[in-house]
This record gives C-alpha cells, sequence and structure tokens, in this order.
C-alpha cells in the first residue's frame, strides 16, 4: 500500500483499526495514531505544494521565528487535517507552540497527510473514516494527555472545547483562550457566554472578514463543483437546484452553479439574505414548493434538521443531496436509517437510499461537509483563514491580563486588514496610500484599520 496511488485511497491492506496498533517514526516517536505512518514521504510533498501557495503563513514565519510569539504554549487543536491545516500546525510548532492534533470531520483526514506530521514529532490523532467512538477516542487523546496538559484551545465546530468541558473542566484554569472558526462552533461559544459558563476569552475567527468574505464565499464557490463532480458527475446545465441558505457559502455555491447553467432556488429565513437573493437574480421559495422538481438539494445554513425526512420522502428520482455546512445536523439522515429503506454504497462516500417503489435519492458524505469529505478545497484562499487563526492565537496567547474577559470576540479589523496585505503581493497588486489631507478628511489613520470594528 505504499505507493503514491494509494494516499488518498479509502482501502487498505490492513484494514484493522489504527487503535489497535502501534506504529512508530523513524525517530521512534509513538505518541499518535494514525492510519500508516510509512505514507509519510507521499504527505510531506502535499505540505511542501500546499506550502506555495500559502504565502502570508510563510511570511509569518520568517518575520517570528525568531521572537517565538508561541514559546511555551500547548496548543490542542481540532480541525480537518489536511496539507492546508498541517502548514498552520507547522507554523504554530515553528513559532514556538507544542501540539496535539485531532480531526473535526471523521472523512476529511488526509491520512498521507497524517503521517507526515506525525513523523514530524506532532502527537496527532486521526484517519480517514473513523467511526464515531473513534472520533471521541481521539479527541480524548488529545485534550487528556499524561503530564501534558493544554493552554490554548484551536477549534473548528466545537468539539473539543465541548469534549473539555464535559470531561476535563479543571483544564480551563491553565487554558488562556480558544480560537474558533466554524459557524456551529462559534454559536456554541455564545451559548456557553450566554449562559454565564464561557471561562476564558474566545476568538470568533468565523466572523472575521478575513474568514466571511474570502473562504466561505470564494472556498466554496470553487469547491461544491469539485465535491459534486467527483463524486456524481453529473452535468450542470440545465439542472435545478436548491440551495439552502444565502449566506457567505451559500452565496458562493449559488455562484458557481449559475455559472454552469444550473437553474438555482434558494430558501432562506434572513430577509436580508433573502433580498440579496432575489437581486442576485435567485427566485427565492420554500422548500416545500419545489422538493417534488429539483435535482440537487445543498444545505448551507448551520442549522438542524433543514431537509427532514418529509422532504425526503418527496424528492425525486435520482436527487442529489448534499451539506455544505460544518455539521452533520442540517439533513435528518438519522432518519433514513429505517427497516423499509435499503442503503447502497455506490463509491467512496456515496449511498444511494432506496425506497419501496424503486426511488433513490444520491446522498454524499453521510451528510457531512462535502467539500472537504469527497474532494479538496483551494489552498490559497485557506491561507487567509489559517493566518488569521494563527495571528488570532498569538493574540490571545500574548495579551496582557484584563484585556479580554470571560467572553466572544472579534478579531481586531488591523488585523484583519494584516492578513489581507499579506496575500495581495501574490497577485502583484499594490495598495493606493492616503495622503495625510484625504486621512484627516476620513477622519482615519492613513495607515489603517480603513474599517470599523463592526464591520463584517
Amino acid at each position: 500500500m505504499d505507493s503514491y496511488s494509494s494516499v488518498y485511497s479509502d482501502s487498505s491492506e490492513d484494514e484493522s483499526s489504527p487503535r489497535d496498533r502501534v506504529q512508530k517514526t523513524s525517530k521512534g516517536h509513538s505518541d499518535f495514531c494514525i492510519k500508516n505512518i510509512k505514507q509519510a514521504k507521499f504527505g510531506r510533498r502535499e505540505i511542501q505544494i500546499a506550502q506555495q501557495e500559502m504565502p502570508a503563513l510563510m511570511v509569518l514565519r520568517r518575520r517570528a521565528e525568531g521572537e517565538k510569539p508561541l514559546a511555551g504554549a500547548k496548543v490542542v487543536g481540532c480541525t480537518h487535517i489536511t496539507a492546508q491545516t498541517a502548514v498552520l500546525i507547522e507554523t504554530l510548532t515553528t513559532l514556538g507552540a507544542q501540539c496535539r492534533w485531532a480531526a473535526c470531520n471523521i472523512y476529511s483526514t488526509q491520512n498521507a497527510v497524517a503521517a507526515a506530521l506525525a513523523e514530524g514529532g506532532i502527537s496527532v490523532f486521526a484517519w480517514k473514516g473513523e467511526s464515531e467512538d473513534d472520533f471521541w477516542w481521539c479527541i480524548d487523546r488529545c485534550a487528556n494527555a499524561d503530564a501534558w496538559q493544554p493552554n490554548m484551545i484551536l477549534d473548528d465546530g466545537g468539539d473539543l472545547t465541548h469534549w473539555i468541558y464535559k470531561k476535563y473542566p479543571s483544564l480551563f484554569k491553565r487554558i488562556k483562550g480558544i480560537v474558533e472558526e466554524s459557524v456551529t462552533g462559534v454559536h456554541r461559544l455564545y451559548q456557553l457566554s450566554k449562559g454565564g459558563k464561557l471561562s476564558v476569552p474566545a476568538m470568533n475567527v468565523n466572523d472575521s472578514v478575513t474568514k466571511q468574505k474570502f473562504d466561505n464565499l470564494y472556498c466554496c464557490r470553487e469547491s461544491i463543483l469539485d465535491g459534486l463532480k467527483r463524486t456524481t458527475d453529473v452535468m450542470f446545465g440545465g439542472k435545478q437546484a436548491v440551495v439552502c441558505g444565502y449566506g457567505e457559502v451559500g452565496k458562493g455555491c449559488c455562484a458557481a452553479l449559475k455559472a454552469l447553467g444550473a437553474i438555482v432556488f434558494i430558501t432562506e429565513v434572513d430577509p436580508i439574505c433573502a433580498l440579496q437573493a432575489c437581486m442576485d437574480g435567485f427566485r427565492l421559495v420554500k422548500l416545500t414548493e419545489i422538493i417534488r422538481q429539483v435535482d440537487i438539494v445543498i444545505t448551507c445554513t448551520g442549522n438542524r434538521n433543514v431537509v427532514g425526512r418529509e422532504y425526503l420522502d418527496r424528492m425525486k428520482n435520482g436527487c442529489i443531496v448534499c451539506n455544505m455546512g460544518h455539521s452533520n445536523t442540517e439533513i435528518d439522515v438519522a432518519s433514513l436509517r429505517t427497516p423499509e429503506l435499503t442503503w447502497e454504497r455506490v463509491r467512496s462516500q456515496v449511498d444511494h437510499i432506496i425506497w419501496p417503489d424503486g426511488k433513490r435519492i444520491i446522498l454524499l458524505a453521510e451528510g457531512r461537509l462535502l467539500n472537504l469529505s469527497c474532494s479538496t478545497v483551494p489552498t490559497f484562499v485557506l491561507s487567509i483563514t489559517a493566518t488569521t487563526q494563527a495571528l488570532a492565537l498569538i493574540e490571545l496567547y500574548n495579551a496582557p491580563e484584563g484585556r479580554y474577559k470571560q467572553d466572544v470576540y472579534l478579531l481586531p479589523k488591523k488585523m484583519d486588514e494584516y492578513v489581507a496585505s499579506l496575500h495581495l503581493p501574490t497577485f502583484d497588486a499594490h495598495l493606493t496610500e492616503l495622503t495625510d489631507e484625504q486621512a484627516k478628511y476620513l477622519g482615519l489613520n492613513k495607515y489603517g484599520p480603513f474599517k470599523p470594528n463592526y464591520y463584517r
């Protein structure tokens, strides 16, 4: 199985659980649990390729390596484990941090990349195709390590934070802060804050401008098509698709589908986003109005039970159903696991759900995040989010006592603008500089920030 073509394959000669095997790196390191350490050299190539498209993180390494702003930081992380997040993790270690890492999605881990991280000395616990039990076991191994206690959390979805609150609340005595990048995880943090249960400061990266306007929009605009094509070979021209939610993720998905000739409908609860959809030329409907006629259903709301069994029952034969939100709660997949329905796995991450009358729908990634489960995402746009995460960690870790209370904060706009500026040289782009007179007229510092903190 030690060949390049096998790096992202789901099959393996050894089908035993990684939990049942002890593996060691070339240096004898064994504090990790992954699929196959022998894939490390292939994963290293993927990381090196990703580095070329992540200029800001590489600049951050060069500028801050000497001062080591994360010296003494012990970061426990739970994100997708891909070549792009590996560049982030290794940037954190270059800046002085110690890291332990688990995956936030059971299908998105790139096994070769996980092997490369382990070979590099990172304690990583993740593999593609984990069971639910494996998922929580991996998080537990990261959070509850012998002679190692975290003082920073980097989370994507809130599962790691939830687990520590549930199982090891005493760890929060040492933790300086939480950095969260997903709408689901941020929602959970605000719930903790509202209930008076948030015991440390938290940075909401999801609502930073660099995350919302770049990762959520441009990443999804490109990766939605990639995920659908790889799994179904569907032609989009003339197909009818409904996108549930017209936030930044929904906007990206709709733009891509429309560009390839699909007829796109939108469902939305927010009148502002709904009006945007109408003025962008999309038809705003209720799901019940068009569920029988559409060929593709895409959820991206961050909510739960958006597509319930009553809608699944009414879908046409061959309808493709998938989710572009972080959590797997948007499609009621549990309601499909009943005796009268037949599940047929036709290829990796593609299930046909067959009704007694022969009707079938095509469910992708069991309702989990489509792009990272079934394809890949553009590296450059992830560089923007990863740099934002790194700066948020540095800010919380080094903040003097009292700057941040036990609440959820947005990244200062000056940092947002700094992240954006680090990526401009890639395009040979040249910013115009305000004159002193112009800056005075606008009431701004000529070097920024150029937007108020409430701007999104």
